[in-house]
């Protein structure tokens, strides 16, 4: 039988927990763990009271945000087990029957980060306490996970470091304090991430994408601006500041984040790049995830994607441009996985958090992978040809003359992406991290990434994406008897030249989708696509072999298939087209008034190349034809030759009216016309 346990106190364990989390910088009064690590808690019974294995159960339940869910991951309930579990939450216990129970409480290495409620379950519920997760680069199975002790040291832990300010010719290192540890931060981290919109429209979904590091690190990008939220600084870059903190005078996140959490989310005033990536760096490493500041010299800012900044002046030499190219530019880089991406992708991230251009409709950018910006991979996420562009992108310099002409004045390949640097690990010394975005300045590798990157940029600003690509093409005269061409197109947007196997046919369909006859047919024909071009291949759709099956709604499908050889893969495209119908031509003969006899001449021109027989014109028009539908034989029609027929009627309202016509016969049908009439009295 059962027995409830009689709870006197919880004791959460948090001077042993969090010193083994690596969260003891964030003080011992409070448990804060690490996801994927087992933590410890001890219930104390009172006098009386029992635990005995088997006998005393109850369930363990864990929520996180306001409205938890067992189907989102915000919400787990859990019994006793013997073991811990690698992929859901668990517990077991490491103590033997008596009126004191210590629990191994373990949490998977995948779930959500942030607040969570503790409660027993044994029929009437107990809450024992509230805990902090947090990400976890200690745990293999964590996305953030770094191997290296010293790295962690570093990008985790450490609460003070250098960002590297100037020009090329020199290079200025500035102190940093970060104070993630310091007193109120965590809680002002978390609170920064429970004010951003996602939160505030679907608090569950949000607090359920705090699992993947991703997510938390487009949100921390998003809010630490406040061009769209409730976020903290304000960018300014016009050299007035009297209403605020000059961005220089900064040394620390601390008072920025105190001055924002303290002042009821209020925006501070003001930052500029340095101070929105250090702010970022405090609460990316309050939260768990690996960070470093990272400074890139001769840092490009393009506002239109096309991987160039254009330099534009008037002819005073007044400069006009829209893009720009600042002495240095500072974002972050954070470390995880990239399990939404291909594999290889892993490791540092790139991320701003300064407002410049938005992203999927936000100021903010990133994550996206080095390796991307160094091979020119644009097609992945997050904002990949903005950032390729800070450090790759070709300068060129124009005079708009005064009567609207552009005139090239030079430019340079080399003016942009240098000495991006980071402070090194375990040392004051500056860590040169160019390599890790881009190719040495002018080697051939850099320069074919780059023609690479743009001709991939151009193809995505043109709708089009990397890859080889099929579709179909039709002609504008594709009239009902008339032979004409169809074509399939083979764009090959790839880097290799393709060799691809082709099928493409056309067979008859009716409007609800059945197929039908064959009526054109190219089989296994192989064909060469060079790298950046597109070959078009025709297919000759003849009246002689689709005259006899087409239906009256005169649809034919078209089916493209290519089959690449290496590698093997398969694309098809789909397309079904409508032969043009002729017209039928209707003239008034007399003037239209109401009650009196009016003729129209009717006519068709059979477009076949063969006789249609048993021709037939039916007309009507209500308050035209009385009610009746007016039907004329005209008997066999040659080819190109005009079916015809006059028609009497006698309008009996005034108004306007239509006449509708529909011609008929043995192998042409469901042809319609019609006129407006304005019948007057």
């Amino acid at each position: 039988m059962d027995q409830a346990l009689d709870i006197e106190r919880c004791d959460l364990e948090s001077r042993i927990n969090n010193t083994t989390h690596h969260t003891d910088q964030n003080g011992l009064d409070r448990l804060i763990v690490r996801r994927g690590l087992p933590f410890t808690i001890t219930l104390h019974l009172r006098s009386g009271s029992q635990f005995q294995a088997g006998v005393s159960t109850f369930r363990l339940i864990v929520e996180i945000g306001p409205l938890p869910k067992e189907q989102s991951g915000t919400k787990s309930t859990f019994s006793l087990t013997d073991s811990a579990s690698k992929t859901a939450w668990s517990a077991s216990t490491t103590s033997p029957p008596g009126n004191v129970v210590s629990l191994s409480v373990s949490s998977p290495p995948d779930v959500p980060i942030g607040l969570y409620s503790l409660t027993l379950d044994q029929g009437q519920k107990v809450k024992l306490g509230e805990f902090v997760l947090l990400f976890n680069p200690w745990c293999a199975k964590d996305a953030v996970y770094m191997e290296e002790e010293r790295d962690r040291q570093e990008y985790v832990l450490s609460q003070a470091g250098l960002i590297y300010k100037g020009t090329t010719k020199r290079i200025k290192a500035s102190p940093w304090t970060f104070g993630q540890f310091e007193p109120g931060m965590l809680d002002i981290c978390l609170k920064l991430l429970d004010e951003n919109p996602k939160y505030s429209s679907d608090a569950d979904a949000d607090c359920s994408g705090r699992r993947n590091p991703v997510y938390v690190t487009r949100v921390i990008s998003a809010m630490i601006n406040s061009n769209d939220d409730k976020g903290v600084l304000v960018g300014n870059w016009s050299g007035d500041y009297d209403d605020g903190v000059r961005p220089s005078h900064w040394t620390d996140s601390v008072a920025i984040l105190h001055q924002w959490a303290d002042n009821c989310c209020q925006r501070v005033r003001y930052g500029q790049c340095w101070v929105f990536a250090a702010v970022a760096c405090t609460v990316s490493r309050a939260l768990g995830i690996p960070c470093r500041v990272v400074t890139n010299f001769g840092s490009a800012h393009d506002t239109n994607s096309n991987l160039l900044i254009e330099f534009l002046y008037d002819e005073d030499g007044n400069d006009i441009s829209d893009d720009s190219v600042w002495n240095f530019h500072v974002w972050v880089d954070n470390w995880m996985a990239r399990p939404d991406l291909d594999a290889g992708y892993d490791g540092w991230q790139a991320s701003d958090p300064t407002p410049q251009e938005k992203s999927e409709g936000v100021f903010c950018c990133g994550p996206v992978p080095l390796k991307a910006i160094k091979e020119g991979e644009l097609n992945l996420k997050y904002d990949a040809p903005f950032v390729f562009a800070e450090v790759n992108a070709d300068v060129v310099e124009y005079v708009k003359l005064t009567n609207g002409r552009m005139v090239k004045m030079g430019g340079s390949s080399m003016d942009v992406g240098h000495f991006i640097s980071t402070k090194a690990v375990g040392s004051d010394e500056r860590h040169d991290i160019t390599h890790l975005y881009k190719h040495p300045e002018g080697s051939l590798q850099e320069r074919e990434v780059y023609e690479r990157a743009k001709h991939h940029n151009d193809l995505q600003q043109k709708g089009q994406e990397p890859g080889l690509k099929v579709k179909i093409k039709v002609s504008p005269d594709m009239d009902i008897g008339a032979d004409f061409d169809v074509f399939a197109v083979i764009a090959n947007n790839t880097e290799a030249d393709k060799t691809c196997r082709v099928m493409f046919y056309a067979r008859i369909v009716s409007y609800d989708g059945k197929p039908g006859a064959n009526c054109g047919f190219i089989e296994d024909l192989t064909m060469e696509v060079p790298t950046g071009k597109e070959k078009r291949l025709p297919l000759r759709l003849e009246y002689v072999d689709y005259g006899d099956t087409i239906k009256s709604d005169r649809l034919i499908q078209l089916v493209l298939i290519v089959i690449e050889s290496s590698p093997r893969e398969f694309h098809k495209a789909k397309r079904t087209i409508v032969l043009e119908n002729p017209d039928i031509a209707i003239k008034l003969l007399g003037e239209p008034r109401v009650n009196q006899k009016l003729s129209a001449q009717i006519s068709l021109e059979n477009p076949l190349p063969e006789p249609l027989q048993n021709c037939f014109f039916s007309v009507m028009g209500a308050g035209l034809t009385d009610g009746k539908i007016l039907i004329q034989n005209v008997g066999t029609v040659g080819p190109k030759q005009e079916a015809k027929y006059t028609v009497e009627f006698t309008p009996t309202s005034i108004g306007s009216r239509t006449l509708t016509v529909d011609f008929d016969s043995d192998k042409l049908s469901n042809i319609k016309g019609y006129l407006n009439i304005e019948i007057k009295e």
